[in-house]
């Protein structure tokens, strides 16, 4: 498997999730009660998952191999995953406050909850789009067998060191869990 085909199945459980938070958002905003550690289970997926661990292997390992292959920083692709992984970061902080005031009763969280994935879910989506589409396929054509073979090794340590043995199939029983709860 290469490094790149990793990122891309990893994008694929983010996109799942990404419409289960959907799913608890209509929820949200038609007033249900949402499990609160279901809430806490995805802004955990979300910091921890998609953040140290995915866009770790991908600001840690894979840009600077691209930028070593040609592919410029600064007014190039690269540049402008960084400044949206930036952006994740800053709604991902807003998200888990509305989670937490959605968790302490406050009734008006249902629009700003709502709003924010909104803002969250077309982010990512995008970002997404333009990785597997765009920058994945240059790092496939610029990236030898070597270099490929060293990105997978790295990646697969980091997810070892940054989120521990195990915690990869935990999050893969949360998207399972969670999706036969709100996407069925």
């Amino acid at each position: 498997m290469k490094a790149t085909d990793e990122l891309k199945k990893e994008h694929q459980g983010v996109e799942l999730m990404l419409r289960i938070l959907q799913a608890v958002s209509t929820r949200i905003e038609r007033g249900e009660q949402i499990d609160s550690g279901h809430l806490d289970g995805m802004m955990e997926f979300f910091s921890i998952f998609v953040d140290k661990c995915h866009h770790g292997k991908e600001e840690e390992f894979l840009f600077p191999a691209l930028e070593e292959a040609g592919v410029p920083n600064e007014g190039g692709p690269i540049g402008v995953m960084l400044s949206e992984h930036e952006k994740g970061r800053a709604l991902v902080a807003k998200l888990r406050e509305a989670t937490d005031c959605f968790k302490s009763g406050e009734g008006t969280v249902s629009r700003t909850f709502q709003a924010v994935t909104e803002e969250y879910v077309a982010l990512l989506t995008q970002h997404i789009e333009k990785e597997n589409n765009v920058l994945y396929v240059m790092a496939d054509a610029r990236l030898d067998n070597a270099k490929d073979a060293e990105l997978f090794e790295a990646f697969e340590k980091l997810e070892h060191e940054r989120i521990g043995p195990g915690k990869h199939e935990e999050f893969h029983a949360l998207l399972h869990q969670l999706r036969d709860i709100y996407l069925n």
